[in-house]
């Protein structure tokens, strides 16, 4: 039985490891989305398998181009369920953004990619979540969010995944029958990591793989990091 897979900021980073590790597997079908499919030029080359990818244009920070996107991957899904969305894309503006200066044009901009983005997918994919047998939503923060990381700079990022985290909980208490995760992949070599991340990107993704694959019921609501400990929202 085919496994179905979305997933947002799919061209590079954890999303991209995301997406080369899913096509590993034959039994999956993985809709990778990105800004910009013309010059994903990585992305791309996951395409000779051994699992089916399908490359869609998705912008998180376009309603429109949310709303479209998502309409193709219904169409493509021809009535099968989605069994995993990966709300992974998000934005951190290198800034001295702190919480008595920051800018509010970026602090705007960072809600509406890190918040209002995953909202939107989630809600256009309804349909097709409905049908899967799994209904995962998984959507990547980081921990930030919390106040376990301490300090006072990344302030709207920080903020972005708070709201995230309560974004996931608001959707587990709507729909009972969802499995909502919050997801903290570790500080990851990544563009937006940085060059003094730790973490291996396929190892951060090898983790969180085997995490999202073995969630129950149980698990919706809650914040895992990728190697299946759990944080408190």
């Amino acid at each position: 039985m085919p496994v179905t897979w979305f997933l947002t900021g799919a061209s590079r980073g954890i999303g991209l490891e995301l997406t080369r590790q899913l096509l590993e597997s034959s039994s999956n079908i993985v809709f990778a989305t990105c800004r910009s499919p013309a010059t994903a030029f990585a992305l791309d080359a996951l395409k000779s398998g051994p699992g089916i990818l399908h490359v869609i244009q998705i912008d998180v920070m376009d309603e429109i181009s949310i709303k479209a996107g998502c309409s193709k991957v219904l169409e493509l899904l021809d009535g099968t369920g989605l069994d995993y969305v990966i709300n992974n894309a998000a934005i951190s503006l290198n800034l001295p953004d702190v919480p008595s200066s920051f800018d509010s044009a970026v602090f705007a901009e960072t809600i509406k990619c890190n918040v209002t983005g995953p909202a939107l997918v989630t809600r256009f994919l309804l349909p097709a979540i409905e049908k899967s047998s799994r209904k995962v939503i998984v959507n990547m923060s980081s921990r930030a969010s919390t106040t376990k990381l301490p300090g006072f700079k990344l302030t709207s990022y920080s903020i972005s995944k708070a709201g995230l985290n309560m974004l996931t909980y608001k959707q587990m208490r709507e729909r009972p029958d969802f499995i909502p995760i919050v997801m903290d992949p570790g500080w990851v070599k990544t563009d937006m990591g940085g060059e003094r991340a730790k973490i291996e990107t396929h190892v951060s993704v090898a983790g969180i793989l085997n995490v999202v694959t073995q969630l129950t019921s149980a698990d919706a609501g809650k914040f895992y990091t990728y190697l299946g400990e759990q944080n408190p929202l």
